[in-house]
């Protein structure tokens, strides 16, 4: 059966249609991508359904085989991303309607429309080349493979954040173009070296052993150094706060929930599946990283006064958790990461989203200290920015508690094993850190959510259902997960036990 194929490669046959139809319809031409969505979503789940080790491969010489892979490392990042953007896709109608008529406003009125459904088209055409950016680089079984989906990742969201976004969007736009372009050429550089060595651009191919010890280390910089940079890494981050901030709502809650944390699939894959003995000798170095951009990312969160950068540099702290997840050599450690990269995905995109609805009702307020009383009068909105709180503080039931156990969990028993205390006093210096994060969440919810509803609010009401539809159900799917984490956890904790044995 194809059905891999069908949900990569579908939404970018269609992204040129999607653009003739938003010319044409406008607004209305959403559903066309939201179905496009809905059916890689299903296709999916239905490849999970079908094996825990779903394969499609084709022919693709001479750089080896073109497959497409749903195991158990990939299935979670890759129906997270669908769930998120088929969901985000909806919520864009109403989101994108209001940011394009800012946009056209300044027109003559007699040529509004078509320079607006001309924007609308553009956008969702973006939208679907951007998601198959994300999701073919899951999937991807072959190195060059890998590289042109992460590349087809970024171009899509370069134009998004420069065509739509707030601010100074075309300097924000460039330094995310340029910051992620070097980072994905410095990997390139290390990927090309392994594909040299192994004689193979197919991950069946790579064998560690064949790359030179004096090799290894380089190997090892140019992937890390690569990688953090799409996952923000402190010292490598410098374009998240600005990208986030200043994309639209939607992109934002597909940049920070579902682009980043790829880094963190393709840092599992790479080191741990392909490079094992890499992986072991820079394992200490991850953990430290991981623990510093924790510690950054929290403590410029509760600095904040404007909501999306409140956001962006949680973004930066949450990706610091599933990088220490990483450096844990722990099987455990390692599917809380996993586990993470959904929990954070489902708790952002509410959040972002979250921002987004605020922004919509109050005319574009974002600054904290400008807000307050908003569960009165946004109660839907409240509720789910609630939940999405409560899942990254990692709280019961939510999925966040279930991941945040794994990580520390695999973090302390996985130090016992390799007998460090160095790496048992990392993981407890990463336990203090965690309250930084109850700080900043709860902080936002009360200043934005309760006290005294400021005079020049009093007319603000509730978002469309459109909006909190979208809202609701990814905040009531972060309660299931929570409540049945076997259901991502069944399928990785096996796979990495295989692989690790620890």
């Amino acid at each position: 059966m194809i059905l891999l194929a069908q949900a990569v490669f579908l939404p970018i046959a269609l992204s040129p249609v999607a653009y003739l139809l938003g010319k044409r319809f406008g607004a209305r031409s959403a559903w066309f991508s939201f179905v496009i969505l809905l059916y890689g979503t299903i296709l999916t789940l239905l490849a999970a359904s079908i094996s825990p080790d779903y394969i499609e491969s084709y022919d693709w010489s001479p750089l080896g085989t073109f497959g497409l892979r749903a195991d158990g490392l990939s299935i979670p990042f890759a129906a997270t991303i669908y769930i998120l953007a088929t969901a985000l896709t909806a919520y864009s109608i109403p989101y994108m309607t209001h940011r394009i008529n800012e946009e056209v406003s300044n027109l003559p009125e007699n040529e509004r429309k078509s320079a607006f459904n001309a924007k609308i088209g553009l956008y969702f055409a973006f939208y679907l080349l951007y998601t198959a950016g994300m999701y073919g680089t899951v999937l991807a079984t072959n190195l060059i493979q890998f590289y042109i989906f992460f590349e087809l990742m970024l171009i899509p969201s370069y134009f998004l954040i420069a065509e739509f976004g707030y601010g100074d969007r075309d300097r924000t736009s460039y330094l995310y173009f340029l910051w992620t372009h070097i980072g994905a050429l410095v990997l390139l550089a290390g990927l090309l070296t392994i594909a040299f060595f192994s004689g193979s651009f197919d991950y069946a191919g790579v064998s560690d052993a064949s790359i030179p010890a004096l090799v290894r280390g380089w190997v090892a910089a140019a992937i890390t150094i690569g990688l953090f940079v799409k996952l923000a890494a402190f010292g490598l981050h410098i374009w998240l706060p600005h990208a986030h901030a200043e994309a639209p709502a939607p992109i934002s809650a597909l940049l920070s929930p579902a682009m980043i944390g790829i880094g963190g699939y393709a840092l599992i894959r790479f080191m741990v599946f392909l490079l094992p003995s890499v992986y072991e000798n820079i394992t200490f170095v991850i953990a430290i990283w991981g623990l510093v951009t924790m510690i950054y990312g929290g403590s410029m969160a509760l600095a904040q006064d404007d909501i999306k950068r409140v956001l962006a540099y949680s973004s930066i702290s949450q990706m610091g958790y599933l990088i220490f997840g990483i450096s844990t050599a722990s099987y455990v450690g390692i599917s809380g990461s996993v586990l993470h990269y959904v929990s954070h995905g489902l708790a952002k995109a509410i959040l972002f989203m979250t921002a987004g609805a605020i922004m919509l009702q109050t005319g574009g307020i974002r600054n904290i200290s400008k807000l307050g009383g908003l569960a009165s009068k946004l109660p839907y909105t409240a509720t789910a920015a609630l939940i999405g709180f409560l899942v990254i503080i990692g709280i019961p039931p939510m999925i966040g508690f279930q991941s945040e156990w794994m990580i520390f969990s695999g973090a302390i028993t996985g130090s016992f094993h390799q007998g460090s205390s160095l790496h048992l006093a990392i993981a407890i210096l990463a336990l203090v850190a965690t309250p930084l994060t109850a700080g900043y969440a709860l902080l936002t919810m009360k200043r934005v959510f309760f006290g005294k509803l400021p005079d020049h609010l009093s007319s603000v009401r509730e978002a469309s259902p459109i909006i909190t539809g979208p809202l609701l159900f990814l905040a009531s799917l972060s309660v299931i997960l929570g409540i049945y984490p076997s259901i991502v956890n069944d399928r990785i904790v096996p796979l990495l036990w295989m692989v690790l044995g620890v």
